[in-house]
């Protein structure tokens, strides 16, 4: 069945949705995005990732560009429209269509929405979860402001690509005191010795990831300890275990990192423990 998209107030064939010209994201990157993972017919965590997209519009200053229950339901809405049972709800904000100009546009132009849903295959991230990625590393280089969800992914997408051509899945920006930020989409965890997870913490520096948090929630459930701080490549690779998290991996063992395998190089009983529990502890909204 052919894709449908929310744009702007209408529901369209994905292969026609467009937006102006002169949208703010597409000049400026100026706006704000969400992604939510649809797994088993619900949208998991939308309160967490709604709340945080509140926070982003906040912080940069934008409206919603329409209300907040409003947008439950068109969320809702592309899902089913879609007919998405595992896959991706993805939303962004822009501060809207106005002349290109660097200051703000003039008082009461409406922020841009776009909704969009696509399909995954719970099969296919199950294998890869069973063996496991690689990660390389890759110094900082973005904004400081990183905490907010904003559209300006160039050096993120940058870091992938070299990723990729490394024949690894995900990048880590490593600061200049040589501890891991955070990967180019994904949060970043080791498991320690005494089966400890470790993370950054996410006051500043880094994004506050909503997987991540809902890992901690599971952690708790299953009686393990979080210890937010910073970790060094060094460590990440003497480590009992490493995994990722976000919205679109779920939670993601890592087994090798700038080629240098962690611990056997098979993934973790913890990490896949985690990954087991998520959908049980995370919020789940039928879509």
């Amino acid at each position: 069945m052919p894709r449908i998209a929310y744009v702007n107030g209408r529901y369209t064939p994905h292969a026609d949705a467009s937006v102006h010209v002169e949208d703010r994201g597409y000049q400026f990157a100026d706006g704000v995005y969400e992604v939510c993972e649809v797994a088993r017919g619900n949208i998991m965590d939308m309160t967490r990732h709604l709340d945080r997209l509140d926070r982003s519009l906040r912080e940069l200053r934008i409206e919603w560009p329409i209300a907040r229950r409003a947008l439950e339901f068109v969320m809702r809405e592309v899902v089913r429209r879609n007919h998405v049972e595992n896959g991706l709800v993805y939303l962004q904000v822009t501060r809207g269509v106005a002349p290109r100009d660097h200051y703000f546009p003039a008082a009461g132009t409406q922020p841009a929405l776009v909704v969009t849903a696509k399909r995954s295959s719970p099969a296919v991230a199950a294998r890869r979860a069973a063996e496991g990625i690689k990660v390389i590393t890759v110094p900082e280089n973005r904004w400081e402001r990183v905490d907010i969800k904003t559209v300006g992914l160039l050096p993120n997408v940058l870091a992938r690509q070299k990723a990729r051509e490394a024949g690894a899945v995900e990048a880590w920006f490593i600061d200049t005191d040589g501890t891991v930020k955070e990967g180019a989409s994904t949060n970043a965890w080791i498991v320690t010795a005494d089966g400890t997870l470790v993370t950054r913490p996410a006051e500043f520096g880094i994004l506050r990831g909503i997987t991540r948090a809902t890992v901690m929630d599971v952690a708790k459930k299953l009686g393990l300890k979080v210890e937010e701080r910073s970790f060094s490549v060094d460590e990440a690779k003497g480590a009992k275990e490493a995994f990722i998290t976000a919205a679109t991996t779920v939670v993601m063992p890592v087994v090798d990192i700038d080629g240098a395998s962690v611990a056997n190089g098979h993934p973790g009983s913890v990490t896949l423990s985690l990954r087991e529990a998520f959908f049980d502890i995370a919020e789940k909204t039928p879509a």
